[in-house]
């Protein structure tokens, strides 16, 4: 019996948009950098977990403050379009990697692209800067019958799916394949359940284009045997690129597999 068409994502029941300042910065490994972002607006969060996704704002260079939009709707990008330059902030989507409710935080970590504006306004960013949150939900929807987890991703996916392992249950087993720069971005304190099983994949040796590597090693793993359920995120060619080889390949259904182009390598996102 075939598992139903999994939804793509789950949005929350409500939301806001939500104006926070810089808190503090951190420099997680040299590719990765960990914004953590507060205020009382944060009040009108609701945390998943998992891949919780957000839009988030921040200014332009030389703009000396962060427009948000008004509109608490789908309105708000239409919106946002229609500002001149001079004023429209930069629009972005990132994964909430840690929540602390408790003293008004979220951190969103970033991996660092010398040539993109979150990378740069990441690197830059000081206690007091102004962004913002529009919440977007989660992706992560894995069915209860699933038997084991394939979660893969390049850099750009290494917080989501570290997000996913601490929120896992501790029966959860899974095989992570997470592609990074270098050696040096391997995270030797993560949080996972003891039937997840970590591969870390430096790129420093492997092929180029991010996600190549990941892809390659997917390929010419040998994966449990049971039926699984799997997320995969990054650069677009390795989400369409391990679809295209559990589907062809190895005979898993399309309904099984939830994928996600983050970026394309060569363009840049609108906004």
């Amino acid at each position: 019996m075939s598992w139903d068409i999994l939804p793509k994502v789950q949005l929350p029941s409500t939301r806001r948009m939500i104006t926070l300042t810089v808190r503090r910065t951190e420099q997680t490994t040299p590719a990765f950098r960990t914004v953590t972002l507060g205020g009382p607006d944060l009040d009108n969060l609701t945390p998943t977990g998992f891949d919780h996704t957000v839009r988030l704002f921040f200014p332009r260079e030389g703009q000396p403050a962060l427009r948000m939009p008004t509109l608490n709707s789908e309105a708000w990008m239409a919106q946002t379009l229609l500002l001149p330059k001079s004023v429209r902030p930069w629009v972005r989507n990132y994964t909430i990697r840690r929540t602390r409710l408790d003293v008004n935080e979220v951190d969103i970590e970033f991996a660092l692209h010398a040539d993109g504006p979150a990378s740069r306004w990441a690197s830059h960013a000081r206690p007091g800067d102004p962004a913002g949150i529009w919440d977007m939900g989660i992706s992560y929807l894995p069915p209860a019958e699933a038997e084991w987890h394939l979660l893969v991703g390049e850099e750009s996916a290494v917080p989501a799916i570290l997000s996913i392992l601490e929120h896992a249950p501790s029966s959860l087993a899974a095989e992570v394949f997470l592609e990074v720069p270098s050696s040096a971005d391997i995270r030797t304190d993560v949080t996972a359940p003891p039937g997840a099983r970590i591969h870390w994949l430096p790129r420093r040796d492997g092929p180029g284009l991010p996600g190549a590597l990941a892809l390659a090693t997917v390929k010419e793993a040998a994966l449990p045997p049971g039926r699984f359920y799997t997320w995969v995120a990054g650069e677009s060619k390795l989400p369409t690129g391990l679809r295209r080889h559990l589907v062809n390949d190895r005979g898993i259904a399309k309904s099984d597999i939830a994928f996600f182009g983050y970026w394309r390598n060569g363009r840049s996102s609108p906004g």
